[in-house]
């Protein structure tokens, strides 16, 4: 879960629902960068959580009582273990590049976790093998790869209310080019990119949040009933190119 806390109670939204708004912006992406596992690519990009299903989980809040945001976990070996079970049912290259965020997310803490440190190298040892029987080489398989964690990225910072006021710049992360992104607000509901890497030169994303007023929970059942009830909004907004007007 990405959690907030608000003045009028928790702000939740779902690792899966983050996950949907990472692939509309691959979705938008210059066309000239698409291949043909562009498909494979855009579920990769949507399903690089899908294994965070907050509602199969018991370990969901702090000992305060709290709801846990995802930045407070670490490495757990059956969410990774079933987001690979998961990616390799649709295919080796959806498991390749969820192999290689894994290794993003959970490389740093290899020095201090055996388990960690176990599994990732043994993630090594498959996306060497996937590499080999797609007949893709490590700079292509790293090129597909930046563009997801670019559109995780970006994702993240929508969803934790990280872009800035007041025409702020904020960077975003290296994409497929291995060059810097920014992000600017440029209204209240209207942002851009630069360099803008889209094919058009405005469209508009969405995605889902809840809101639980409740602040403790005694545990994860009276969290799921809260969470089952909350209310659901949708927030947009518009991305557009500098110097173009968004539709209307």
């Amino acid at each position: 879960m990405i959690v907030s806390y608000t003045e009028n109670g928790w702000e939740v939204i779902t690792q899966r629902a983050h996950g949907l708004l990472a692939a509309q912006f691959a979705q938008q992406w210059k066309s000239s960068f698409r291949h043909k596992r562009w498909t494979e690519l855009l579920v990769a990009i949507a399903d690089h959580d899908d294994a965070q299903v907050e509602l199969e989980r018991d370990n969901l809040l702090t000992p305060l009582g709290g709801p846990v945001d995802f930045k407070m976990k670490t490495f757990e070996e059956r969410h990774c273990t079933q987001t690979m079970d998961f990616a390799l049912s649709k295919s080796r290259y959806i498991a390749l590049l969820c192999s290689m965020h894994l290794d993003f997310v959970y490389g740093a803490q290899c020095q201090h976790n055996s388990k960690a440190l176990r599994f990732l190298q043994g993630q090594k040892i498959a996306q060497k093998g996937w590499r080999k029987e797609l007949g893709l080489s490590r700079e292509e398989a790293e090129k597909d790869y930046r563009l997801l964690e670019w559109c995780d990225a970006l994702s993240l910072l929508l969803c934790q209310h990280e872009n800035q006021p007041e025409a702020r710049v904020i960077e975003i992360s290296n994409g497929p080019e291995d060059k810097a992104y920014h992000l600017v607000e440029l209204a209240a509901d209207t942002l851009t990119v630069r360099p803008w890497p889209f094919e058009r030169k405005h469209f508009r994303i969405y995605f889902e949040v809840r809101l639980i007023p409740q602040l403790t929970f005694a545990d994860a059942a009276e969290f799921w009933a809260a969470f089952r009830k909350a209310e659901v909004t949708e927030r947009g907004w518009i991305l557009k190119k500098d110097g173009h007007a968004a539709a209307s």
